[in-house]
Protein backbone atom coordinates (compact mmCIF):
# COMPACT_ATOMS: atom_id res chain seq x y z
CA UNK A 1 0.00 0.00 0.00
CA UNK A 2 2.04 3.40 -0.89
CA UNK A 3 1.94 6.31 1.13
CA UNK A 4 -0.97 8.20 -0.31
CA UNK A 5 -3.06 5.58 -0.21
CA UNK A 6 -6.14 6.69 2.07
CA UNK A 7 -6.15 4.52 5.31
CA UNK A 8 -9.15 5.39 7.30
CA UNK A 9 -12.46 4.93 4.64
CA UNK A 10 -15.46 6.43 6.20
CA UNK A 11 -19.47 6.64 5.84
CA UNK A 12 -20.40 9.24 8.36
CA UNK A 13 -23.94 9.16 7.34
CA UNK A 14 -24.67 5.66 8.26
CA UNK A 15 -25.83 4.63 11.50
CA UNK A 16 -23.71 2.77 13.15
CA UNK A 17 -20.87 5.21 11.46
CA UNK A 18 -18.81 2.98 9.00
CA UNK A 19 -15.12 2.89 9.60
CA UNK A 20 -12.82 0.88 7.11
CA UNK A 21 -8.97 0.39 8.03
CA UNK A 22 -6.83 -0.32 5.03
CA UNK A 23 -3.63 -0.84 5.16
CA UNK A 24 -1.31 -0.51 8.54
CA UNK A 25 -2.95 2.42 11.15
CA UNK A 26 0.29 3.88 13.02
CA UNK A 27 0.36 7.28 14.33
CA UNK A 28 1.66 8.58 11.43
CA UNK A 29 -1.29 8.34 10.04
CA UNK A 30 -3.93 8.46 12.80
CA UNK A 31 -4.55 12.06 13.24
CA UNK A 32 -7.44 12.50 10.53
CA UNK A 33 -9.16 9.70 12.41
CA UNK A 34 -9.03 11.19 15.91
CA UNK A 35 -10.24 14.32 14.42
CA UNK A 36 -13.22 12.81 12.80
CA UNK A 37 -14.27 10.64 15.90
CA UNK A 38 -14.16 13.93 17.83
CA UNK A 39 -16.41 16.18 15.12
CA UNK A 40 -18.96 12.99 15.25
CA UNK A 41 -19.33 12.98 19.18
CA UNK A 42 -19.89 16.58 18.47
CA UNK A 43 -22.09 16.38 15.60
CA UNK A 44 -23.83 13.70 18.01
CA UNK A 45 -22.97 10.42 16.18
CA UNK A 46 -22.48 7.46 18.94
CA UNK A 47 -22.32 4.49 17.21
CA UNK A 48 -19.44 2.98 15.14
CA UNK A 49 -18.38 -0.03 13.50
CA UNK A 50 -14.68 -0.27 12.45
CA UNK A 51 -14.34 -2.45 9.55
CA UNK A 52 -10.51 -4.14 9.87
CA UNK A 53 -10.98 -6.54 7.08
CA UNK A 54 -8.44 -4.60 4.87
CA UNK A 55 -6.06 -3.68 8.01
CA UNK A 56 -2.46 -5.12 7.60
CA UNK A 57 -1.71 -3.93 11.08
CA UNK A 58 -1.94 -1.54 13.79
CA UNK A 59 0.41 0.19 16.52
CA UNK A 60 -0.48 0.97 20.23
CA UNK A 61 -1.23 4.32 19.28
CA UNK A 62 -3.94 3.66 17.15
CA UNK A 63 -5.05 1.28 19.93
CA UNK A 64 -4.92 3.93 22.15
CA UNK A 65 -7.43 6.42 19.60
CA UNK A 66 -9.40 3.33 19.79
CA UNK A 67 -9.48 2.83 23.31
CA UNK A 68 -10.20 6.26 24.12
CA UNK A 69 -12.99 6.12 21.14
CA UNK A 70 -14.55 3.39 23.38
CA UNK A 71 -14.39 5.53 26.48
CA UNK A 72 -15.67 8.41 25.35
CA UNK A 73 -18.71 6.97 24.32
CA UNK A 74 -19.12 5.41 27.57
CA UNK A 75 -19.46 8.87 28.69
CA UNK A 76 -21.74 10.35 26.55
CA UNK A 77 -25.49 10.47 27.16
CA UNK A 78 -26.80 8.46 25.62
CA UNK A 79 -23.88 5.90 25.97
CA UNK A 80 -22.93 4.98 22.64
CA UNK A 81 -21.50 2.05 21.19
CA UNK A 82 -17.87 0.97 19.55
CA UNK A 83 -17.53 -2.59 17.64
CA UNK A 84 -14.57 -3.96 16.33
CA UNK A 85 -15.30 -5.80 12.88
CA UNK A 86 -13.54 -8.41 10.98
CA UNK A 87 -10.49 -8.37 12.64
CA UNK A 88 -8.04 -10.62 11.48
CA UNK A 89 -6.10 -13.20 14.41
CA UNK A 90 -2.83 -10.91 15.29
CA UNK A 91 -5.10 -7.46 15.03
CA UNK A 92 -7.38 -9.39 17.63
CA UNK A 93 -4.67 -10.63 19.58
CA UNK A 94 -3.74 -7.08 19.93
CA UNK A 95 -6.68 -5.85 20.81
CA UNK A 96 -7.26 -8.78 23.56
CA UNK A 97 -3.38 -8.46 24.58
CA UNK A 98 -4.26 -4.50 25.49
CA UNK A 99 -7.94 -5.09 26.97
CA UNK A 100 -9.72 -3.15 24.38
CA UNK A 101 -12.57 -6.28 24.06
CA UNK A 102 -13.78 -4.97 28.23
CA UNK A 103 -14.59 -2.02 25.86
CA UNK A 104 -15.85 -2.15 22.68
CA UNK A 105 -17.40 -4.94 21.04
CA UNK A 106 -15.43 -7.39 19.29
CA UNK A 107 -17.04 -9.13 16.06
CA UNK A 108 -14.87 -11.75 14.38
CA UNK A 109 -18.12 -12.51 11.82
CA UNK A 110 -18.49 -11.22 8.30
CA UNK A 111 -22.17 -10.03 8.51
CA UNK A 112 -21.44 -7.12 10.60
CA UNK A 113 -20.22 -4.66 8.24
CA UNK A 114 -22.94 -5.13 5.22
CA UNK A 115 -24.05 -0.93 6.22
CA UNK A 116 -20.04 -0.34 6.02
CA UNK A 117 -20.02 -0.81 1.86
CA UNK A 118 -20.64 2.58 1.98
CA UNK A 119 -17.46 3.56 3.79
CA UNK A 120 -15.40 5.12 0.70
CA UNK A 121 -14.85 8.68 1.91
CA UNK A 122 -11.17 9.27 2.59
CA UNK A 123 -9.78 11.03 5.54
CA UNK A 124 -7.31 13.90 4.42
CA UNK A 125 -3.78 12.71 5.81
CA UNK A 126 -2.38 15.63 8.23
CA UNK A 127 0.99 16.16 9.49
CA UNK A 128 1.57 16.92 12.88
CA UNK A 129 5.17 18.47 14.52
CA UNK A 130 7.18 16.72 16.83
CA UNK A 131 5.36 18.40 20.17
CA UNK A 132 1.83 17.61 18.71
CA UNK A 133 2.99 14.13 17.89
CA UNK A 134 4.33 13.47 21.73
CA UNK A 135 1.21 15.15 22.80
CA UNK A 136 -1.26 12.26 20.34
CA UNK A 137 0.99 9.27 21.44
CA UNK A 138 1.05 10.21 25.25
CA UNK A 139 -2.52 11.04 25.44
CA UNK A 140 -3.30 7.49 23.54
CA UNK A 141 -1.19 5.53 25.75
CA UNK A 142 -3.09 7.23 28.99
CA UNK A 143 -6.14 6.08 27.48
CA UNK A 144 -4.99 2.32 27.20
CA UNK A 145 -3.60 2.09 30.81
CA UNK A 146 -7.48 3.97 31.63
CA UNK A 147 -9.07 0.75 29.40
CA UNK A 148 -7.33 -1.49 31.14
CA UNK A 149 -4.86 -0.92 34.47
CA UNK A 150 -2.44 -4.08 33.26
CA UNK A 151 -1.33 -1.61 30.59
CA UNK A 152 0.32 0.54 33.14
CA UNK A 153 3.06 -1.76 33.34
CA UNK A 154 3.53 -2.33 29.74
CA UNK A 155 3.73 1.04 28.76
CA UNK A 156 5.28 3.42 31.45
CA UNK A 157 8.70 3.81 30.01
CA UNK A 158 6.67 5.41 26.80
CA UNK A 159 4.45 7.28 28.74
CA UNK A 160 7.10 8.24 31.28
CA UNK A 161 9.37 9.37 27.88
CA UNK A 162 6.46 11.32 25.95
CA UNK A 163 5.43 13.34 29.05
CA UNK A 164 8.87 14.42 29.24
CA UNK A 165 8.89 14.76 25.27
CA UNK A 166 5.72 17.39 26.51
CA UNK A 167 6.87 18.56 29.24
CA UNK A 168 10.52 19.80 28.00
CA UNK A 169 8.96 21.30 24.83
CA UNK A 170 5.61 22.57 25.94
Amino acid sequence: MSEDTPVFLVDPYSNPVAVRIAGRASFQNVVPLKEFLKNSYAAGKRDFVFDFSQCTGMDSTVLGVLAGCALELRRLEPKGSLVLSRLNDRNLELVKNLGLHRIATVDAGEETLASGVGATTALNAKQLNELENARLCLEAHENLVAADSDNQEKFQDVIAYLKNRVEDEG
